[in-house]
């Protein structure tokens, strides 16, 4: 019995040709420069939450407000006595502030990179007119920035303030820009070494607590260490033992060239000579995370 083979070929007058209407795009291309740009616009406002839920808005803004009260509140004394001088110096606020500025580090660098690894969507953006430099740039440059705004936006509260309060408008300008130095530099340092934890981990979670633990575990453990040297009359070992942790990096390095008081044992800062170490210690720290990120999303975009 014959069986009939149910696949034929289509007759020559069954075949159509349908023109569904694609078209070819005659716009403008506007290439990496604007890819990178744009990813740095979107990930400069998600470290504030903007353009994400509510949700996603409260703690950076909730942090960015404990970090500008304690500067309004100076401002408000200083006004209110009649003072010569702020409470606190303008490179010192930082320093005091260093456990908010970590927190801040700590739950902005995940989200900002972790997301992507999770969800696998790095290799998406290298599909595009965008290379791995373009992207740990933007990244990179984006949590620096949103740093920056975060460590400055007190120090401007502070010299409006000394402004109004009819401070020396000289010896306030000089240490408003030595603050703003000092920040500028702190938020380079914790802005690399957050991304570089972040990337490690798809998981946010964890990517949280490691960032935490470097950045408060280093200065508490050198803080210690830096006060046993004091009470044991090794004050030279002091300036060296501070290498070793990001935030006396800052401290040392501002009371070196910068003009500030270390916040040292002892009042015991680097000189000179070893304030140059710290210059080094820190543009290398930066230099070492943008190509430990470099390696990193090399790897990632395969």
């Amino acid at each position: 019995m014959a069986v009939e083979n149910p696949v034929t070929a289509p007759s020559g007058d069954q075949t159509r040709i349908h023109n569904i209407g694609y078209r070819t795009y005659d716009g403008p291309r506007l290439g990496r420069s604007y890819a990178t740009r744009s990813l740095y616009s979107q990930s400069l406002r998600g470290a504030y939450g903007l353009g994400r839920s509510v949700k996603s808005k409260v703690l950076p803004m909730l942090l960015f407000v404990v970090m500008c009260v304690p500067a309004a509140i100076m401002v408000a004394v200083a006004v209110a006595t009649k003072a010569n001088d702020l409470p606190v110096d303008y490179t010192r606020y930082a320093i005091i502030m260093q456990a908010v500025i970590s927190l801040y580090v700590a739950s902005q660098a995940p989200q900002s990179v972790s997301r992507d690894l999770r969800f696998k969507t790095v290799p998406l953006y290298f599909s595009r007119p965008i290379e791995t430099a373009d992207y740990v740039r933007a990244k990179y440059a984006a949590l620096a920035s949103a740093m920056f705004i975060l460590t400055a936006a007190p120090l401007i509260v502070l010299y409006v303030g000394a402004l109004l309060a009819k401070l020396d408008f000289a010896d306030q300008t000089k240490g408003f820009g030595q603050g703003l130095v000092s920040v500028a530099l702190l938020s380079l340092l914790f802005a690399g070494i957050g991304l570089v934890i972040a990337a490690v981990t798809p998981r946010r979670g964890f990517g949280i607590a490691a960032v935490i633990a470097v950045l408060t575990i280093s200065y508490g453990a050198v803080s210690t260490v830096q006060a046993i040297a004091d009470a044991q009359g090794s004050s030279g070992a002091i300036p060296w033992i501070g290498l070793f942790s990001p935030v006396t990096l800052i401290d040392g390095l501002q009371s070196a060239f910068l003009g500030a008081s270390s916040a040292f044992p002892g009042a015991v800062g680097p000189s000179s000579g070893e304030g140059v170490v710290y210059v080094l210690a820190v543009l290398g720290l930066i230099a070492a995370c943008y190509g430990l990120l470099m390696r990193r999303y090399k790897k990632v975009g395969l």
